[in-house]
């Protein structure tokens, strides 16, 4: 079992299905926000960030996948997948257990050289509230479902990193 997911690893088509699969949530989050008209917040758009990192680790991963170049990759996925679980509970907390002492921040706030809500405000402008349930899928929030979602993609990242690890020292 493990030299078969060794074996895919190391494929093209297995670093851009993960590729696909955060541009495909991201097409679905861009579709809430500008044809159902849900204004995201900043949690929302850090969870954003945390897809395009899966993304970007997707895409650095098809460069060369069978090259330590992958190691790379699998370190944007893992990162991007751990920051994105971590800000999905937080916003599922904000969600189910509203606080007036625990509030989201008013704005988001990239490092200084990223000022992504100024450079591309379509994609990164948090105009909503963290506290409101705007919308469910199967009696879950979309907040829920992206802890599921970015536990799934930690724990097959995590997985991956430890059969590259055990065939790296074969």
């Amino acid at each position: 079992m493990l030299q078969l997911i060794y074996r895919y690893s190391i494929t093209r088509k297995a670093w851009l299905l993960l590729a696909l699969t955060a541009f495909s949530l991201e097409l679905v989050g861009l579709y809430f926000q500008y044809f159902m008209l849900i204004n995201p917040c900043v949690l929302c758009i850090y969870q954003r960030f945390a897809l395009y990192g899966v993304m970007i680790a997707g895409l650095v991963g098809a460069i060369s996948p069978s090259t330590p170049l992958r190691f790379i990759g699998l370190g944007f996925w893992l990162y991007s997948a751990w920051k994105g679980l971590l800000s999905a509970i937080k916003h599922t907390d904000l969600q189910l257990y509203p606080s007036p002492f625990v509030v989201c921040d008013f704005l988001v706030s990239f490092p200084s050289w990223l000022k992504l809500d100024k450079l591309l405000p379509v994609l990164f402008n948090a105009t909503g509230n963290c506290t409101t349930h705007q919308l469910h899928f199967l009696s879950l929030a979309i907040t829920q479902w992206m802890i599921i979602i970015f536990a799934i993609y930690l724990a097959i990242g995590i997985i991956i990193l430890f059969v590259q690890i055990c065939f790296l020292t074969k």
